[in-house]
């Protein structure tokens, strides 16, 4: 996804991120390098260079930080974004499984009622246009459990210190897979 244009909005404490398909916020608490008052920011561009994927920003200190457009979307939990990384988390565990199983890839492609080609597709982390139900139907060819939860955000709160942890505890996904269950957190 590339970035249109960003502007360093003080009043709010954060970068306002334009893309072609939506506008975002990212605070400057959540950068490497964070701006202040005594360290304000003098200059925000979109990167060029970084082939218009992220922000580089430069404080009056002379100091400069980037920011990827993968950190801005996965602080906004963009529901796209979303879906990629746990394609992505779920072909990682997928390899692994293979690995543990201790069955032949020419076994499991039997199981699977597939080819090669497509068994090796399945676990390329790159190829985000797989399906859950895919790796689904690995996971129980090599007798491996998997465990989605889903829990409700807790309601928001008048205290920002409980706002915040809310917002880091609430709606997390869970992906168990594995004996013993390995879990990865997308929240």
């Amino acid at each position: 996804m590339k970035i249109r244009s960003v502007q360093a909005n003080n009043h709010r404490k954060a970068f306002e991120v334009k893309t072609y398909k939506e506008d975002y916020l990212f605070p400057y608490a959540s950068t490497d390098l964070v701006p202040g008052r005594a360290n304000p920011i003098v200059n925000v561009y979109v990167d060029k260079e970084l082939g218009n994927e992220a922000f580089t920003y430069v404080l009056k200190s002379g100091d400069e930080n980037s920011v990827h457009i993968d950190s801005v979307l996965e602080y906004n939990k963009d529901p796209d974004y979303m879906r990629v990384l746990l394609v992505y988390l779920m072909s990682v565990e997928a390899k692994k499984a293979v690995r543990e199983a201790g069955i032949s890839q020419r076994e499991i492609i039997r199981r699977l009622d597939t080819s090669a080609s497509q068994l090796s597709r399945l676990l390329d982390e790159k190829n985000t246009k797989t399906s859950v139900d895919q790796f689904l139907r690995l996971f129980h060819v090599l007798d491996f459990e998997v465990k989605f939860t889903v829990s409700k955000k807790e309601a928001n709160t008048s205290n920002r210190q409980s706002r915040r942890s809310a917002k880091r505890s609430a709606g997390r996904l869970q992906v168990a897979c594995g004996s013993p269950p390995i879990l990865r957190t997308l929240s």
